[in-house]
């Protein structure tokens, strides 16, 4: 199984920290968020990383030579789906992707290629806690979920809070049984509206990885769900990264 790691986009909420790095060099406890994605994957036993850059991907391609790299040289014109077909060629197989600015546990990872479904989300069960002081990245911005018996029945931005099961933290694990449903809905779904508006996107090109996985659930894609009750933070804004500086250690990853 591999990892492909998502990171094109510059990330300007996190100016000035991204102002000659990519996000995911943003560091927390002493190392990269990037490292904290690698340890994770690795310690599950999944050495061969896939990273999608963009901006400043020749910093990545300097400090990490062992990965496998993907360039989305459209990047500012693009958007998170766009950007993961870039490794379209790369899942022949099972894989795992995830959004490069976040912060997950090897207990989450593990829970996720565990479980045996085609298409499996891992969910932040307990996310509300993040948002008390998050006045930057509010709630009705988070991509929720909603469950049932297992299964995920919406991943969308207008859930309301009280509906939420969770948080869809970026995480995420296809069987080639659920590559292959995944790339073949892609590529309907960007015949029929490329250039054109997508669900809430005002283009296909700029649609996120969420907006195709809710338009399969309403085709009738099952997508199963493993929770971790914290263990994630994302860090999108400056008030993120405050934050995950303050919270994110040894102690926090034992959840």
């Amino acid at each position: 199984m591999r990892a492909i790691i998502i990171g094109a986009g510059r990330g300007s909420r996190l100016m000035p920290t991204t102002a000659e790095t990519p996000k995911c060099y943003a560091e927390v406890g002493g190392r990269k968020m990037l490292d904290w994605a690698v340890d994770a994957f690795r310690q599950n036993g999944i050495d061969e990383i896939v990273f999608i850059g963009g901006y400043r991907i020749e910093r990545v391609q300097e400090d990490f030579p062992q990965f496998t790299f993907r360039h989305n040289d459209d990047w500012p014109n693009n958007n998170i789906l766009a950007s993961l077909l870039y490794a379209e060629d790369l899942m022949d197989e099972p894989f795992l992707c995830c959004y490069s600015d976040v912060l997950f546990t090897p207990k989450i990872v593990k829970s996720v290629v565990e479980n045996d479904a085609d298409i499996t989300l891992a969910v932040d069960s307990e996310w509300l806690v993040r948002y008390e002081h998050r006045t930057e990245h509010p709630s009705d911005d988070a991509e929720k979920v909603t469950v049932s018996n297992g299964h995920v029945t919406r991943v969308h931005r207008e859930i309301d809070e009280a509906a939420a099961h969770g948080e869809f933290i970026g995480l995420a694990k296809f069987s080639v049984a659920g590559a292959t449903a995944f790339r073949e809905h892609y590529h309907r779904r960007r015949e029929e509206f490329s250039g054109q508006p997508f669900r809430e996107a005002k283009i296909f090109e700029k649609a996120y990885l969420i907006h195709l996985l809710q338009d399969m659930i309403e085709n009738g894609q099952r997508m199963s769900h493993t929770d971790t009750p914290g263990g994630y933070i994302e860090v999108d804004t400056q008030q993120d990264f405050e934050y995950a500086r303050n919270f994110w250690n040894s102690r926090h990853l034992e959840k």
